[in-house]
């Protein structure tokens, strides 16, 4: 019988599995241009930058994040009860204490980050603190931990990476077709075809790796609720903290479309349409899943 533990094994090898094809897809599209252009260099570029892209990321996502949200680290003595809670609840899902910060957003939101759980960080916003009740917050720090526990961060991160990298591929072959770099003067129909094509994918394929990033990050969401419900044994109290997180009309100012999938909800305020392109599940749909586990 399937349990949520061998649901969680089962979404991390499905989500390495797409990691990577991100990869293969990566190595595919240097080719495709190296042969458009004639030049094996555009290959072996692609490779190289999508490995230092990796890097980077594995070593410095958590910083960049921090830096670019503004958050600010605490101790124990500028909130003993948010650290206590966070605390309480690392010994009930058998993790380190993560380090702790403070983003000054009016908006009730938190996320967490870094490369692995002896290197976490979970950030919750000032407005998070000041709306929440003591079960409402501890379902969101659960959910944050579960996020570390199920090893999301990593993932996410390079999901992010490589779909911004897929987007510098496309947009530089592009510039380069437009500009005749590596065009042969004659062009039989075979190589014309050729071309079409790779400027056809050229524009699709941002779309496409922008697609299987919405994908991961669905699933994960879903996976955290599920896992920092386990971790409190108390579904209403996140499924009241998402009702809140969502009731709140305004954008947060720091979040960036870079950034925005790692928050608990989306971070920003819009449209039904919006909303469709957004990296996380439906609140609707994420409330009615915990209460269902309260039945």
């Amino acid at each position: 019988m399937a349990t949520l533990y061998t649901q969680a094994e089962k979404n991390v090898r499905k989500t390495w599995v797409l990691m990577t094809s991100f990869f293969v897809f990566i190595i595919l599209f240097g080719w495709l241009f190296s042969q458009v252009f004639d030049s094996s260099l555009i290959l072996y570029i692609a490779v190289i930058f999508a490995i230092l892209q990796s890097f980077i990321s594995y070593w410095y996502s958590d910083k960049i994040v921090l830096a670019m949200t503004r958050a600010k680290p605490i101790e124990k003595k500028d909130n003993p009860e948010l650290y206590r809670i966070v605390e309480n609840l690392c010994i009930g899902a058998g993790l380190p204490l993560p380090k702790i910060y403070i983003i000054d957003e009016d908006q009730p939101n938190a996320f967490a980050t870094g490369r692995d759980k002896n290197h976490a960080v979970v950030a919750v916003t000032r407005g998070l603190l000041e709306r929440l009740e003591r079960a409402e917050l501890e379902g969101v720090i659960a959910h944050e931990l579960a996020h570390i526990g199920n090893k999301d961060m990593l993932l996410q991160t390079i999901s992010v990476t490589l779909v911004g990298f897929v987007a510098i591929l496309s947009d530089w072959f592009l510039r380069m077709s437009r500009f005749g770099f590596g065009r042969k003067r004659e062009r039989d129909f075979g190589q014309a075809i050729f071309f079409i094509f790779a400027i056809l994918a050229a524009i699709l394929a941002p779309i496409a790796a922008q697609l299987i990033h919405f994908a991961i990050s669905r699933k994960r969401e879903f996976l955290a609720d599920a896992t920092g419900a386990l971790i409190t044994r108390y579904p209403e109290g996140l499924a009241r903290a998402l009702e809140k997180i969502a009731s709140y009309p305004y954008s947060m100012k720091v979040a960036t479309n870079a950034t925005a999938h790692l928050f608990i909800a989306n971070p920003f305020r819009g449209t039904k349409i919006s909303n469709l392109f957004s990296t996380h599940p439906p609140i609707e749909e994420r409330i009615k899943a915990l209460r269902s586990m309260s039945i």
